[in-house]
């Protein structure tokens, strides 16, 4: 007769967790969202950082904050400290610390805690702790979806791919910037505002760009016709770069899925949903 089976048996993949070592469990929990806990974390921190980022909205508030400036202040510093002693966790779980800390969701994060402790000194930095809400950009591998991060994926490709379509595409719009500034310069003058080469510039950047502040405008004739080519150059140049991407991110885009799992050697993710083994650094993904 077959033995009994337990009554509460653990899941194949939280067993092997189980049996990892304390590090190895922490860094499961706080760096993937496959496990109950590692999403629980991760929601947990997003809500966290949206408060976070609530409060320093609210401080600036000038009526606000001067009826609730100090409680607001306690919240910040409670929410600054969490977010230290989660980053220090992160740091001394990963076995490549460096490659960690030099990531972009390392710069994140310091950057995040920064802020705060800066205002000791400066005053007013700490406006900048809406930095925090790039980290919210965990969201998607928070909820596993799957299909924003191989789209995700895909556009980072896209965009590596076309860096030196897009470069050469913004050398040629400076150098016709250039050109039309400066011949508005001839052409208009000091008297009707376009009183330096670098000012005119500055008129043909924001009349390309569709933008039209409207601060400085032709009087002539002429400098009308021109901006008014200008403008038309405008429409058809947005849709340049637009364009290259979009054709690389056809041309790229790979016909599969990414998980949420990252390497616990290289803290690295991306990678595919039957992958045993990292992509980037050969190690096993079950270590």
């Amino acid at each position: 007769m077959p033995d009994r089976m337990p009554s509460n048996p653990i899941p194949p993949f939280e067993d092997a967790v189980y049996k990892r070592s304390w590090k190895n469990q922490l860094r499961v929990i706080i760096f993937e969202a496959d496990t109950f806990w590692g999403k629980f974390f991760d929601i947990a921190l997003l809500v966290t950082i949206l408060l976070s980022v609530f409060v320093v909205m609210l401080e600036s508030v000038k009526e606000i904050g001067q009826s609730y400036g100090w409680q607001l202040k306690v919240l910040e510093w409670v929410f600054t400290v969490l977010f230290t002693l989660e980053y220090i966790a992160r740091i001394v779980i990963v076995k490549k610390k460096w490659s960690y800390v030099s990531s972009f969701f390392g710069i994140v994060d310091l950057l995040s805690i920064l802020p705060t402790y800066l205002s000791i000194v400066f005053t007013g930095t700490q406006s900048l702790v809406v930095l925090r809400s790039l980290r919210l950009l965990r969201v998607f591998r928070v909820l596993k979806l799957a299909r924003y991060l191989t789209e995700a994926t895909n556009l980072k490709a896209a965009m590596a791919a076309s860096k030196i379509k897009i470069f050469v595409f913004i050398g040629t719009v400076f150098i016709s910037v250039v050109i039309m500034g400066t011949l508005m310069y001839l052409i208009e003058g000091g008297t009707n505002g376009f009183t330096s080469i670098p000012r005119s510039i500055y008129w043909a950047i924001v009349t390309l760009t569709t933008v039209g502040y409207g601060d400085i405008a032709p009087q002539t004739v002429i400098g009308q016709m021109m901006a008014s080519v200008i403008m038309i150059m405008g429409y058809g140049i947005i849709a340049v770069p637009t364009g290259i991407v979009s054709a690389e991110m056809v041309r790229k885009a790979p016909n599969r899925e990414i998980s949420t799992t990252s390497c616990s050697h290289c803290n690295r993710d991306g990678h595919d949903y039957d992958a045993e083994f990292c992509k980037y650094c050969g190690k096993s993904l079950d270590s």
